[in-house]
């Protein structure tokens, strides 16, 4: 007997897919479309610093060894488009999220580094208004995010995946459908086309390899592939979420409730309180480095490395970062709390040059990260992730001196601002002229994509009128 859920023409899947294809620009509340245009510059920035890393340059590699007749899409800060819409947004997404200095939610996942990427590519190629941009990332980002949230983030997180590849395609798919203007039908499609090929596993922690970086530019190309197919006509599960047998809800997490995908949808942004990085380090160490920002001011610099250091975490961050730190790769630090507290404490920063090749192995840095003292505290657990709070104490002078963090820096708690962004921008990327980048993208429904992605280009970035 055929399952009565089989053919129905309800649920979360079809009601996601429902709003999807009926958002409209003006639908978007003030503060949605101002976070929109930040994490825009914001992804741009980093999607551009990014592509010098070796792992952007591979993806590169391979997505030119068979080269379409005509470019789509353009490789961020190249002056003309070279690629498939899918292979660029593969390429860029890679290259934001190529050295944890891109965006995140408190869902446990990274949202510009794959919703943008795939966007801008779409974009691009249909020449789209800035509108209809603004339209589809937001679409993007509600989606992925509400969709990691019905996961369960920790949870999912727990059982070894890794949200951005597991929840991505989704938020891709969506705002790809956005700007082709796919009818709800063919949106329920690309939704189910997307989460089929969800996917992203933990195990890069094993040896700091690079497939980190190619879950968000994977899940971007999934989710323009799952757009252009469903609009050629090729069906998707349209219930993706909730089938009893195969769902995602269900694969991917004992603690999933479908409720978050459509709780207050269209009334409730979820992508309003998302954050910006201020560090180069995963998100759930950014209070820490807070946290000992805190303590060389309070104790003073330069700083004293005999000092004993105990940090609290919760579970999952345990599990995620809490690992004994060895000498390895760029990402083995950058996830490792032991690592990114003794730099912080150390060197009174956290950025790129901290994850430089010659200080992974500094023996200064090495030795506090090796003897910093962790403990799992039950009170963190019932914060996070909602909260991504922390604490460090440090003894001195026979007494215990502890700092405790709430919100990181860049949170919706504690927010880095349009400025902040500029400001980040033109501190990795000081070959482009960010002041005019910043103006068109800031000001994105006055420009067309193909004007913002030409100010990319080193050299050759030109003040856009704004008038």
């Amino acid at each position: 007997m055929m399952n009565s859920n089989r053919n129905s023409a309800s649920g979360p899947t079809r009601e996601l897919a429902r709003w999807i294809s009926s958002l409209r620009y003006g639908d978007l509340p003030a503060r949605t479309r101002e976070v929109v245009r930040t994490v825009l510059l914001d992804t741009l920035g980093c999607g551009v610093h990014g592509h010098a890393t070796p792992w952007a340059r591979t993806l590169l590699q391979w997505a030119r060894t068979a080269p379409p007749a005509k470019g789509e899409a353009t490789v961020w800060g190249e002056a003309a488009p070279s690629l498939r819409a899918a292979d660029a947004a593969l390429v860029n997404g890679t290259a934001v999220h190529a050295f944890e200095l891109d965006d995140y939610h408190n869902a446990k996942l990274h949202a510009g580094a794959v919703v943008i990427p795939a966007a801008i590519a779409v974009a691009e190629k249909l020449d789209a208004s800035g509108e209809r941009l603004v339209t589809a990332i937001a679409a993007g980002y509600e989606v992925m995010i509400r969709s990691s949230l019905a996961l369960n983030p920790s949870a999912t997180r727990l059982r070894g995946w890794h949200l951005t590849g597991v929840c991505g395609p989704f938020g891709a798919a969506a705002a790809c459908a956005v700007l082709m203007e796919l009818n709800e039908e063919q949106t329920a499609w690309a939704l189910g086309l997307a989460g089929t090929q969800g996917s992203g596993l933990w195990a890069f922690n094993a040896d700091g390899t690079m497939s980190k970086r190619f879950h968000a530019g994977r899940a971007a190309y999934s989710g323009v592939l799952a757009a252009e197919l469903a609009a050629l006509g090729f069906t998707g599960p349209t219930q993706i979420y909730e089938f009893h047998d195969g769902g995602v809800l269900k694969a991917f997490s004992d603690a999933s409730d479908p409720a978050p995908l459509t709780d207050q949808l269209g009334t409730v942004y979820r992508l309003d309180t998302n954050r910006i990085k201020p560090y180069s380090c995963c998100g759930s160490t950014h209070s820490y480095v807070d946290a000992a920002f805190e303590l060389r001011r309070r104790l003073g610099t330069p700083w004293d490395a005999r000092r004993r250091v105990r940090a609290g975490m919760a579970k999952v961050v345990d599990v995620q970062c809490g690992f004994p730190y060895v000498p390895g790769t760029a990402l083995n630090a950058q996830m490792s709390l032991r690592y990114v507290v003794a730099a912080a404490l150390l060197e009174g920063q956290a950025l790129p040059p901290q994850f430089g090749d010659n200080k992974l192995a500094d023996p200064a840095l090495t030795a506090l990260a090796q003897k910093l003292e962790l403990e799992h505290d039950p009170a963190l657990d019932k914060l996070y992730p909602e909260r991504f709070a922390a604490w460090i104490a440090v003894e001195d002078q026979g007494k215990w001196v502890r700092v405790d963090v709430l919100d990181p820096t860049g949170s919706d708690a504690n927010p880095i601002g349009a400025q902040g962004v500029v400001e980040k921008f033109k501190g990795i990327n000081p070959q482009l002229a960010v002041d005019a980048i910043a103006d068109a993208a800031l000001h994105i429904e006055r420009h067309s994509v193909r004007q913002l992605l030409a100010l990319l280009v080193a050299k050759r970035a030109k003040q856009l009128q704004t008038a």
